[in-house]
Protein backbone atom coordinates (compact mmCIF):
# COMPACT_ATOMS: atom_id res chain seq x y z
CA UNK A 1 0.00 0.00 0.00
CA UNK A 2 0.80 3.78 -1.38
CA UNK A 3 1.95 5.82 2.06
CA UNK A 4 -0.62 8.96 2.50
CA UNK A 5 0.88 12.32 1.34
CA UNK A 6 1.59 15.23 3.60
CA UNK A 7 -1.26 17.94 3.06
CA UNK A 8 -0.18 21.14 1.44
CA UNK A 9 -0.04 22.82 5.16
CA UNK A 10 1.88 20.40 6.35
CA UNK A 11 4.69 20.11 3.39
CA UNK A 12 4.66 24.23 2.97
CA UNK A 13 7.13 25.74 5.70
CA UNK A 14 5.32 27.99 7.57
CA UNK A 15 6.31 31.87 6.17
CA UNK A 16 8.52 34.47 8.23
CA UNK A 17 5.79 36.73 10.12
CA UNK A 18 6.69 40.79 11.88
CA UNK A 19 4.09 42.27 13.90
CA UNK A 20 4.75 46.32 14.31
CA UNK A 21 3.05 48.55 17.14
CA UNK A 22 2.87 52.09 17.23
CA UNK A 23 1.37 54.15 19.70
CA UNK A 24 -0.31 57.81 18.47
CA UNK A 25 -1.01 59.20 22.19
CA UNK A 26 -2.86 56.11 24.13
CA UNK A 27 -4.43 54.84 20.52
CA UNK A 28 -2.50 52.04 19.41
CA UNK A 29 -1.72 49.90 16.21
CA UNK A 30 0.46 48.18 13.49
CA UNK A 31 0.94 46.14 10.53
CA UNK A 32 1.38 42.42 10.41
CA UNK A 33 3.89 41.25 7.20
CA UNK A 34 4.53 38.88 5.35
CA UNK A 35 5.34 37.31 1.97
CA UNK A 36 2.21 34.42 2.54
CA UNK A 37 -1.02 37.17 2.31
CA UNK A 38 -3.08 33.97 4.69
CA UNK A 39 -0.26 35.52 7.21
CA UNK A 40 -1.41 38.94 6.74
CA UNK A 41 -5.12 38.40 7.22
CA UNK A 42 -7.57 37.92 10.08
CA UNK A 43 -4.87 36.97 12.26
CA UNK A 44 -5.46 37.48 16.27
CA UNK A 45 -3.30 40.41 17.09
CA UNK A 46 -2.95 40.24 20.94
CA UNK A 47 -1.35 43.34 22.49
CA UNK A 48 0.31 43.37 26.15
CA UNK A 49 1.19 45.85 28.56
CA UNK A 50 4.86 45.45 29.87
CA UNK A 51 5.38 45.16 33.76
CA UNK A 52 9.00 45.20 34.51
CA UNK A 53 11.32 43.45 32.42
CA UNK A 54 9.87 42.73 29.25
CA UNK A 55 8.46 38.94 28.91
CA UNK A 56 8.88 38.62 32.58
CA UNK A 57 5.86 36.05 33.06
CA UNK A 58 3.92 39.49 34.18
CA UNK A 59 2.76 41.11 31.38
CA UNK A 60 -0.66 41.83 31.23
CA UNK A 61 -2.80 40.84 27.77
CA UNK A 62 -4.92 44.50 27.26
CA UNK A 63 -6.49 44.24 23.72
CA UNK A 64 -6.69 41.94 20.85
CA UNK A 65 -7.76 42.92 17.04
CA UNK A 66 -8.21 41.15 14.04
CA UNK A 67 -5.79 42.16 11.28
CA UNK A 68 -7.03 43.37 7.83
CA UNK A 69 -4.97 43.68 4.72
CA UNK A 70 -4.98 46.80 3.07
CA UNK A 71 -2.87 48.05 0.14
CA UNK A 72 -1.00 44.19 0.54
CA UNK A 73 -0.67 44.97 4.52
CA UNK A 74 -2.04 43.34 7.58
CA UNK A 75 -3.48 46.43 9.63
CA UNK A 76 -4.62 46.33 12.97
CA UNK A 77 -5.54 49.12 15.56
CA UNK A 78 -6.96 48.76 19.33
CA UNK A 79 -8.45 52.40 18.76
CA UNK A 80 -8.06 54.02 22.42
CA UNK A 81 -7.31 52.06 25.47
CA UNK A 82 -7.07 54.86 27.77
CA UNK A 83 -4.32 53.17 29.26
CA UNK A 84 -0.38 54.92 29.30
CA UNK A 85 2.43 52.44 29.38
CA UNK A 86 4.76 50.00 27.73
CA UNK A 87 3.38 48.05 25.19
CA UNK A 88 4.04 45.29 22.40
CA UNK A 89 1.99 43.16 20.01
CA UNK A 90 2.16 39.68 19.50
CA UNK A 91 0.92 37.30 16.66
CA UNK A 92 0.80 33.45 17.59
CA UNK A 93 1.79 30.67 14.96
CA UNK A 94 -0.09 28.61 12.85
CA UNK A 95 -0.40 25.84 10.52
CA UNK A 96 1.04 28.46 7.42
CA UNK A 97 2.86 31.33 9.90
CA UNK A 98 5.43 31.33 12.42
CA UNK A 99 4.83 33.44 15.20
CA UNK A 100 5.71 37.24 15.84
CA UNK A 101 6.56 40.16 18.52
CA UNK A 102 6.82 43.85 18.04
CA UNK A 103 9.23 45.72 19.73
CA UNK A 104 8.11 47.62 22.66
CA UNK A 105 6.71 51.44 22.41
CA UNK A 106 5.63 53.74 25.24
CA UNK A 107 2.04 55.36 25.29
CA UNK A 108 1.20 58.78 26.93
CA UNK A 109 -2.13 60.26 27.23
CA UNK A 110 -2.01 63.55 24.61
CA UNK A 111 -3.91 65.61 27.09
Amino acid sequence: AAAPSAGAAEAAPRAKVSVTIQAEGVDLSGTVVSRREACMDARKVLVFRQVGKRGGGDDVLVASDTSEVVDGVGTWSTGNTGLEGKFYAKVKRSPLCKAAVSPTVKAVRND
